[in-house]
């Protein structure tokens, strides 16, 4: 079978989970926003509300909203010179020699990257639930892995190599 043409760059963003995380994150904020604007036309009796916590509970309602779509940034970027992997907070680059494998399982909610030294690390942005997309990223980075191994000058076997 021959090897697929590798594209010149891969980039992969968890679809359906950027959708779920706008729509959540826009009702949190739209409840939130009512409560405040109707919190003066309610009191305990003991308590009255002010601006103050109308202000407070619409802040605390954008920032849930934020928040919410934090979970949607994850992103994956390949080109020829490596893999860029962000999982919501925190970005890595490995360089296509620190990989051996792409992995996407049957059973695997998202891909992951096996490397070279026994680590593996999740690739939220590629996800099953987003279907071809996943399959065409996936795909994608498995190609320009083998474009850069194929590229790889050959070392003569160590001693300890099977």
């Amino acid at each position: 079978m021959p090897s697929p043409v590798a594209p010149a760059r891969v980039s992969a963003v968890p679809r359906r989970l950027r959708l779920v995380c706008a729509v959540v994150a826009a009702v949190v904020v739209a409840v939130m926003v009512v409560v405040g604007l109707t919190l003066p036309d309610s009191s305990t009796g003991v308590v009255e509300f002010g601006w103050v916590d109308q202000v407070a509970l619409i802040g605390i309602g954008i920032s849930l909203g934020a928040g919410i779509l934090t979970l949607g940034r994850s992103r994956v970027d390949a080109d020829a010179s490596g893999v860029a992997v962000r999982n919501l907070f925190i970005q890595h680059v490995y360089p296509w020699s620190a990989v051996t494998a792409v992995r996407f399982e049957r059973k695997s909610a998202w891909a992951t990257l096996q490397l070279g030294n026994g680590d593996e690390v999740s690739l939220l942005a590629v996800l099953a639930v987003d279907g071809e997309h996943a399959v065409h990223a996936v795909d994608g980075l498995r190609a320009l892995l083998a474009e850069a191994k194929a590229a790889e000058p050959a070392r003569p076997p160590l001693l300890y190599d099977d």
